[in-house]
């Protein structure tokens, strides 16, 4: 196949990567935009510009060479995967994900997935509603995050266990360890969240964003970290990892939104890195770190009625340090 030869004139002042990135508006992300920039896909008045960051003048006219999408992907393999099962029937698979196991494929990965497992383990008995690619899969956790997630056998469980999600029937319990102790010890973070306006692989409060509620508790402060209870009332990208970052309390080792290094910690989850030679260690009786890995949502009882936190950020504002709403384009 061919190029697709794609022009447009520009009707102000811009740069040439924003310009071509709003103009397509199909997915196609920025730093997308800008490899084709730099691979000399791009003309502006008839002329090769190689750089992503050419400011356009307006009035100029800009071509794109788009090249031709990528062959359809073969079909799913089947792969024995070790998968921890907490309950089955004909109706529904529970499974313990592993932190580290990506849901379902997506872009450069059609291996090692949990779907990948699951063809394995039951191949004739997973739901089709979400597709080829998805099948079964009803909600998702992120690949760095373990926990339970519910796998649909049939159509009809896929469709009840969605509405169930969709009107928030089920409740959602996660447990984190933060680099950083919120404010106040129990509260809940209403902050709008979206698509982060300069890095389209993260998320980030906006003030046009959409409305994204998280309660949390703190079960145990150590002193600069913390072992934090939440419940996202809301199932946006990355919630609970951008809430309790704009709360001044990252997930730790989280590589995308934290503060640390994820090599200082080993599997079991310590909070403490290696005491230094001739420091002190815990006193006698001291709580040791938990073993809950980051973000490990389990299932329990509705809360008592009337049970409910302080709002997280005090009337005043977020925390010093905390995340501002970023203003969306």
């Amino acid at each position: 196949m061919s190029d697709e030869l794609k022009t447009w004139e520009v009707p102000e002042a811009s740069r040439l990567d924003a310009f071509l990135a709003e103009r397509l508006g199909d997915g196609s992300s920025r730093v997308q935009v800008q490899g084709w920039i730099k691979e000399g896909r791009c003309q502006v008045g008839g002329r090769a510009v190689k750089k992503p960051s050419h400011k356009l003048k307006g009035g100029e006219q800009v071509q794109l060479a788009l090249p031709p999408p990528p062959p359809p992907p073969g079909p799913l393999l089947a792969e024995d995967l070790p998968l921890p099962l907490l309950y089955q029937d004909e109706h529904i698979l529970v499974v313990d994900k592993p932190a580290g196991m990506t849901v379902h494929p997506g872009a450069g990965q059609r291996e090692g997935t949990l779907v990948n497992a699951l063809l394995h383990h039951s191949p004739h008995a997973l739901s089709s509603v979400g597709g080829e690619e998805r099948p079964g899969i009803v909600h998702r956790l992120d690949k760095d995050t373990s926990g339970v997630i519910v796998v649909a056998r049939s159509d009809r469980a896929h469709r009840e266990l969605a509405r169930q999600f969709h009107d928030r029937e089920v409740r959602k319990r996660y447990l984190a360890l933060t680099e950083g102790v919120p404010r106040e010890r129990e509260g809940e973070v209403d902050l709008p969240l979206g698509r982060h306006p300069k890095d389209r692989k993260r998320q980030a409060v906006i003030e046009d964003g959409r409305p994204a509620l998280t309660r949390y508790r703190v079960l145990e402060d150590f002193g600069g970290r913390a072992y934090v209870e939440c419940r996202p009332k809301s199932g946006r990208t990355h919630q609970i990892r951008v809430h309790m970052l704009a709360l001044g309390a990252p997930l730790l080792a989280d590589a995308t939104y934290g503060r640390g290094r994820p090599e200082r910690f080993t599997r079991d989850w310590r909070v403490f890195p290696p005491p230094r030679r001739g420091a002190r260690g815990p006193r006698r009786g001291a709580p040791g770190p938990p073993r809950a890995p980051r973000g490990a949502p389990g299932v329990d009882p509705p809360p008592e009625r009337g049970a409910g936190g302080l709002r997280g950020p005090s009337a005043g504002g977020l925390p010093r340090g905390a995340d501002r709403p970023e203003r969306g384009r």
